[in-house]
């Protein structure tokens, strides 16, 4: 591990594990955790099991649907998606595999879901509006899929035999200040109530919240590579920072996150940051660029964990995970060796404690152009 410190004045300071470098995913967690099937937290196996993705023809869908079936053994795994196009090119890729199926539905429409749910054992939660100008546009349309959706989500998954239901969220949604973060804030706080309309045998509900995801539509990276064939990129803010991640991390924590989640966690991964200027000059460094201001919404550094939630953090050896209050007291016997995190803990994109080097970035972007 990389030794890191904080920099907050008057702490006692303990040494941090941050992710290593590795050649195969870039700014990898800790490869002897994260890696699918080697989970020391492991309590619910994924094997043999009916697994539902909505939004499953997204980019972490797909991530999940490759994973699953190269490194798992899934019963079934069924793509729920609303976008007919996007399912009839997925079909023609698994058309000779018969663990892989297609739904078509709408997670505004509860009784959809309830078609879907049927014999349903894990429901992994990726469908949202997620570019946050569409958002800021069209605000209620963001509600009814965002908020309207999850509460269609909980209520289909307790009216059913599902027993694990992981919603996909965001670092937007600590201290929003746009509505997509806003949405997703809302969204959590739905997920992790619902476990007190369950049993202990029951559906357990839990959130994992995601960095910027590259290879994802409108990522970044192709699109500086897009502008920089016109001779010119568009930048927000020069001191504008972000926590980039892979589809393949992403997948990482969320499977991990399914197998050993109690109920009510909020799992986050260990990311590195970097600037948009350095990142926009690694993709293109012989372009000029201009700035053109932050859009509605946006905010010149993403946090993952608020000071809030600092008392209910924990850590353990690839991520931290906020947990309910109900299970604080008993972390240490849920989660052997982890430990809480440090008061005054500033796990933000502006925190050059978590900076990438220029070595990691290149390598990062290279894998996207």
């Amino acid at each position: 591990f990389q030794e890191c410190k904080t920099k907050d004045a008057g702490i006692n300071h303990k040494s941090l594990n941050f992710p290593e470098f590795n050649k195969d995913n870039i700014i990898y967690f800790t490869s002897n955790i994260s890696t699918v099937n080697i989970n020391p937290y492991k309590k619910y196996d994924l094997n043999n099991k009916n697994i539902l993705i909505t939004g499953g023809t997204g980019t972490i869908g797909n991530q999940l649907l490759e994973t699953l079936l190269s490194d798992y053994n899934p019963k079934t795994v069924t793509v729920f998606s609303r976008d007919e196009m996007k399912q009839h090119d997925m079909k023609a890729k698994y058309r000779n595999n018969p663990k892989v199926r297609f739904t078509i539905g709408d997670i505004r429409d509860e009784k959809s879901l309830e078609k879907a749910f049927k014999d349903v054992d894990v429901v992994i939660h990726t469908a949202a509006m997620k570019l946050v100008p569409m958002c800021e546009d069209d605000p209620e349309e963001a509600v009814k899929t965002n908020i309207d959706g999850v509460r269609n989500i909980i209520n289909a998954s307790l009216h059913s035999n599902v027993k694990r239901v992981l919603s996909i969220s965001s670092d937007k949604a600590a201290s929003p200040s746009c509505l997509y973060g806003a949405t997703k804030f809302v969204g959590e706080k739905l997920f992790t109530d619902a476990n007190k309309y369950t049993n202990f045998d029951g559906v357990k509900f839990s959130c994992v919240r995601l960095g910027n995801v590259l290879g994802s539509r409108a990522s970044i990276i192709p699109f500086f590579k897009e502008q920089s064939k016109k001779g010119n990129l568009k930048i927000t803010d020069e001191n504008m920072t972000r926590f980039f991640m892979t589809p393949k991390q992403a997948t990482d924590l969320i499977l991990t996150g399914i197998e050993s989640m109690n109920g009510g966690e909020i799992f986050i991964p260990k990311l590195k940051n970097t600037s948009i200027v350095e990142l926009a000059k690694t993709v293109a460094p012989d372009t000029k660029y201009d700035i053109i201001g932050a859009r509605p919404g946006e905010k010149l550094s993403e946090e993952f964990i608020t000071s809030t939630e600092n008392p209910n953090t924990i850590e353990i050896a690839d991520k931290y995970i906020i947990l309910p209050e109900n299970q604080v007291s008993s972390s240490k016997n849920l989660w052997p060796g982890s430990k809480h995190i440090i008061p005054n803990f500033d796990y933000s994109s502006a925190n050059e404690d978590f900076k990438m080097t220029d070595d990691e970035l290149n390598q990062l972007v290279k894998q996207f152009i």
